[in-house]
């Protein structure tokens, strides 16, 4: 008898761009064995034109699939790592990480250039309070307009719309074969990308050793070093889409470097700082980073920005 396994995954035309690169991958490296895919809507994919800091985050592109796979309709479970919470629900782990694509985010415009060849008081686009509060530090001139949806209903906007620029994932990008809509792989230096970004994970059962056994061969293990500590980050500061926090990761041997910042909704403060170590220690380095942050006033100013998003979103309801 064949043996089988069932993936499930949002609709999305990149969610189902990650399945079937994770399914192909899979059916290469288990030789003889099945998988198949299963669609499933979550609460992220029916919502499209709330702002995700209004909506809230927890499990908001995830829950009604790890329901699933608790339940034992599906063996695993693709996702765009930076959709994950930190803590995974009790029952479920991540049983791989795919190696990760370039993380940057990128600038799009009808005119060409950078974001530095913007004019004062352009209007730029993005969902994101975490390149909101980077972009606007960096141009305190720019006009933010929120933008929601997939990467293709995104795109169709802005080209409807008499916006200058938007700001989207480079991943989400090149995987569904728009890499030449990008003006400007945006440096870090500007902005960091969300925690995990460009990274794919699957999520399986804590005690199913059969799937594990089978998705294990397709961890990376620098990606899972890197998204470690991020996420480690990432869980200390409490952090999610209703507030700006970045981070990023690079491995360089045996040593680890994580940078991470918190931003005002206004760009008017950032703080950002780094640390180095073992990566063996990939977890432990990334609470610490978190702690550095916070000694410097990270803490108050995330509440301060819970505490406008609400206000934002009982005004706006």
């Amino acid at each position: 008898m064949t043996e089988k396994f069932t993936i499930g995954t949002r609709g999305s035309e990149l969610a189902l761009w990650q399945a079937n690169y994770v399914k192909k991958e899979l059916e290469r490296l288990n030789p003889g064995v099945v998988f198949e895919i299963r669609i499933i809507k979550t609460t992220g994919d029916e919502v499209l034109d709330v702002s995700l800091s209004k909506i809230g985050d927890k499990g908001l592109f995830t829950r009604q699939i790890e329901t699933e796979l608790l339940a034992g309709s599906i063996d695993l479970a693709v996702h765009s790592l930076k959709d994950l919470q930190t803590e995974q629900p009790d029952g479920l782990i991540i049983g791989a990480v795919c190696e990760r694509e370039t993380p940057n985010d990128v600038f799009i415009s009808k005119t060409g250039g950078s974001i530095d060849d913007l004019a004062k008081g352009a209007r730029v686009a993005t969902g994101s309070l975490r390149r909101r509060s980077q972009l606007l530090h960096y141009r305190s001139d720019l006009k933010i307009e929120e933008i929601r949806g997939n990467v293709p209903t995104r795109l169709r906007k802005f080209d409807e719309s008499d916006l200058d620029g938007m700001i989207l994932a480079y991943a989400g990008l090149h995987r569904l074969g728009f890499g030449e809509r990008v003006n400007q792989l945006i440096p870090f230096e500007i902005m960091l990308p969300a925690v995990g970004q460009g990274a794919i994970a699957i999520e399986i059962r804590e005690q199913d050793k059969r799937t594990a056994n089978a998705v294990a061969k397709l961890d990376d293990h620098t990606t899972d070093l890197c998204v470690t500590a991020e996420r480690a980050f990432l869980r200390k500061l409490e952090g999610g889409c209703q507030v700006p926090i970045g981070a990023l990761a690079a491995l360089d041997g045996n040593v680890l470097k994580l940078e991470g910042m918190v931003g005002s909704l206004d760009g008017a403060v950032v703080f950002r700082e780094s640390i180095m170590g073992d990566a063996a220690a990939a977890g432990s380095l990334g609470l610490q980073l978190a702690d550095k942050l916070i000694e410097i006033g990270a803490r108050e100013l995330l509440d301060q920005t819970r505490e406008q998003v609400f206000r934002d979103s009982a005004a706006g309801s």
